[in-house]
């Protein structure tokens, strides 16, 4: 076995983070003399021993990276069929994180194909023997290798890994970039990060933002090399182009993950002086205990200043760190960035700027946050929430509810949506004036805003002159509708009438937003035939229409 990787060695390739523009991780790819990897595992499958190869090049691959004294998370690559192996076959690979003075929370085991061919069930065990040994998952190859769907879910991996041939097609193939924008919700609900692999393109690089992306890597932004390129950036242009607004909360606090510097909880002050002055962009040190869980932190500029004062040196050196350290600002893995301004607003003044400690559930440290990042990602949200409102109402106009209509529709949800507009609104401007009219419409968009708030499933948007969307779930259509209909408007004393037109969409009866609008038009045709305030549904495919509310003109006296 040993002949078959002696003449391996490993390149390395950063994984960036699209909000930052900074390296998140390093990736290690193997690169054989003679032939491929898959050339290598080949030919240990035909030995009987392509576990035994399989560890052995993840094992190289961390020894690999220590010649470096890498610090950032290092990721490297198993095969299914090895994780879902008897769980001896592992063995190997802590004598390697001890050799590389290594922990198993620095390194992510990136799964890749064939998963068809591994037991599901084994594989699941052997999964969750690495999570529980410290390790973070990445499902490698997603997208177009075998990769099955309930695994995304049932194994909640800390990445989903984009396959390249997916990337390559955007943003040209409009289902792919479904697929994508899928994957990214997907995410939310899970915890994992989507990590798109192969970028070459620029345009790549921004619709992959624009989907809502966080991690990348590519030949692009850097390739392959037998050095880490830990200090490469992707250009400003790159980094400062807004991506999707995200709903609700806005963006998470992962989105802006650096990874930490971290050192035992006993370190000595010299020790982190060391790697402060080898590591000039560290803010901070990090102090964890031997389950990786932040017991103190450590300002770089408080401490720089404690251990070079006059006599700092020969009081400090050889004590602990802790001394010169504050109890960690701690923050969840599914906190948002707004709740991390909101810690930081109640920290003490000298420490707002202070990097935040981003834990997982089992409160072990995943990464810091920058306050600063934070503070300009949130600028740059509420800068395009605002440019998308409406000056008249505040609401958002159509683009963001066609995001919204086309993630349930990625998600296979049961929706309704709602297109409400103002009987002869023209006539109202043309008797009352216009400002009755702006206040009238003033008056909707708020009543329609307090609903939203009232309905938390409920999106309200005003999409120009008298016509306002509604999008819903089917328990809150109803309530919703009504309350909205029941209320009398007028405008100067003129007493005026509301249409609604909703679409039932069940899960596949729609594909788009734009589809959702054409089916909604013969819909809402029909309710302003009816007289008074009126309510008409309808479903697609079907030509049946119920009338809620509203009578037909003729039967008016």
């Amino acid at each position: 076995m040993p002949a078959l990787l002696d003449d391996v060695r490993f390149a390395f390739q950063p994984l960036f983070n699209l909000n930052t523009g900074g390296v998140v991780a390093v990736e290690a790819l193997a690169r054989p003399h003679d032939g491929s990897v898959q050339d290598l595992l080949q030919a240990a499958f035909q030995a009987g021993l392509l576990a035994n190869a399989d560890v052995g090049l993840a094992c190289r691959a961390i020894r690999s990276a220590a010649d470096f004294d890498l610090m950032l998370p290092l990721h490297v690559n198993l095969l299914a069929i090895t994780v879902a192996d008897k769980p001896e076959i592992m063995s190997p690979l802590y004598g390697a994180l001890r050799d590389a003075r290594r922990s198993p929370d620095s390194i992510v085991i990136e799964i890749g194909e064939p998963y068809s061919r591994a037991n599901r069930a084994r594989l699941a065990r052997g999964m969750q023997t690495l999570r529980n040994n410290g390790f973070r998952i990445a499902l490698d190859c997603v997208g177009e290798g075998d990769v099955p769907l309930g695994l995304l879910t049932s194994a909640s991996p800390d990445f989903l890994k984009l396959d390249r041939e997916i990337v390559r097609t955007l943003p040209d193939d409009a289902a792919r970039c479904a697929l994508v924008r899928s994957l990214v919700h997907l995410g939310e609900y899970t915890g994992g990060q989507v990590v798109a692999e192969g970028v070459e393109t620029e345009a790549q690089l921004t619709y992959l933002r624009k989907l809502g992306v966080g991690h990348a890597q590519g030949n692009m932004l850097a390739p392959p090399q037998r050095r880490p390129a830990v200090n490469a950036r992707i250009a400003p242009e790159a980094v400062t182009e807004t991506g999707e607004i995200r709903r609700n909360t806005g963006p998470r606090v992962t989105d802006f993950l650096h990874p930490a510097t971290t050192l035992p909880e006993h370190a000595t002050s010299e020790e982190v002086r060391e790697v402060l002055a080898s590591q000039p962009t560290v803010t901070g040190v990090v102090l964890v205990d031997d389950e990786g869980r932040p017991k103190w932190s450590v300002d770089r500029n408080r401490f720089l200043l404690a251990v070079t004062g006059p006599y700092g040196h020969a009081l400090h050196a050889k004590r602990e760190a802790a001394r010169l350290a504050d109890k960690p600002h701690i923050i969840g893995t599914e906190s948002s960035a707004l709740d991390l301004l909101d810690v930081v607003a109640h920290a003490n003044r000298e420490r707002t700027n202070d990097d935040l400690i981003v834990v997982d559930h089992n409160e072990r440290c995943m990464g810091v946050v920058r306050v600063a990042d934070v503070v300009r990602g949130v600028a740059e949200l509420k800068v395009e929430q605002a440019a998308a409102l409406s000056p008249l109402t505040r609401l958002p106009g159509s683009d963001a509810i066609a995001k919204e209509v086309d993630r349930r529709i990625a998600l296979g949800e049961i929706f309704a949506v709602s297109w409400l507009d103002v009987d002869s609104f023209k006539q109202v401007n043309d008797t009352v004036g216009f400002a009755a009219g702006d206040d009238l419409i003033r008056e909707i968009g708020h009543d329609l805003a307090d609903l939203a708030h009232a309905f938390p499933g409920v999106q309200v948007g005003h999409v120009g002159g008298d016509d306002f969307l509604i999008l819903a779930g089917l328990d809150e259509t109803v309530p919703l509708s009504a309350r909205l209909l029941d209320k009398p408007y007028t405008a100067e004393g003129r007493h005026i009438t509301l249409s609604l037109a909703t679409l039932i969409c069940a899960a596949g009866s729609v594909g788009s937003y734009r589809e959702v609008s054409r089916l909604l038009a013969p819909v809402k045709e029909h309710a302003k035939s009816l007289a008074g305030s009126s309510w008409v549904m309808g479903r697609p495919g079907s030509e049946r229409r119920d009338v809620l509310r509203g009578v037909a003109q003729r039967a008016v006296s």
